[in-house]
């Protein structure tokens, strides 16, 4: 299985009970094209930048969520997306969110990966959950698209680093 896409929201709020997703950014790692799904405007709070102010709304749920599905089944073919995410824990709650939302099945199904994980494991060293983010080119800026692709470009990395790994023990 091959089709990861990896996936960033931006959304105030801890949680979709009490909380709004503004916008979120998918990148299909094996051809690197994009999503961008925006709900409501948003601007960076001044007081923390990683949240946004919410504005008025762009667009509903159902046409969001049914761009992304075909946008999905465009870029992956019939093969099941894997949802990938630097927090899978806040993302995937987001998306599951925006799907119920929409009275669609989330095609991603019900988990993700941890990009984390993956870079811990390959590190064999469960306490290093971070330093994976030296690998992304494209800034990490709350845009969604680029914090996403910036996940993409580290997790190449990774895999090229675990291929070398995997050659130096043969």
């Amino acid at each position: 299985m091959s089709n990861y896409v990896f996936v960033d929201v931006e959304a105030a709020g801890a949680s979709p009970v009490n909380g709004t997703m503004t916008e979120f950014g998918a990148v299909h790692e094996k051809t690197r094209r994009t999503f961008h799904g925006v709900l409501f405007e948003g601007t960076p709070d001044p007081a923390n930048p990683a949240v946004p102010v919410v504005g008025a709304s762009v667009n509903d749920a159902v046409t969001v969520a049914t761009e992304l599905s075909d946008w999905l089944r465009e870029v992956g073919g019939r093969e099941r997306p894997v949802f990938v995410s630097d927090n899978p824990a806040y993302d995937f709650m987001w998306m599951a969110a925006l799907f119920d939302e929409a009275g669609l099945p989330n095609p991603f199904g019900h988990s993700g990966r941890r990009l984390s994980d993956f870079y811990a494991g390959l590190m064999s060293n469960w306490g290093d959950t971070q330093g994976w983010k030296r690998f992304r080119r494209t800034p990490h800026d709350h845009n969604p698209v680029n914090d996403a692709m910036g996940n993409v470009e580290a997790f190449q990395e990774l895999k090229r680093m675990a291929k070398e790994q995997r050659n130096g023990r043969q």
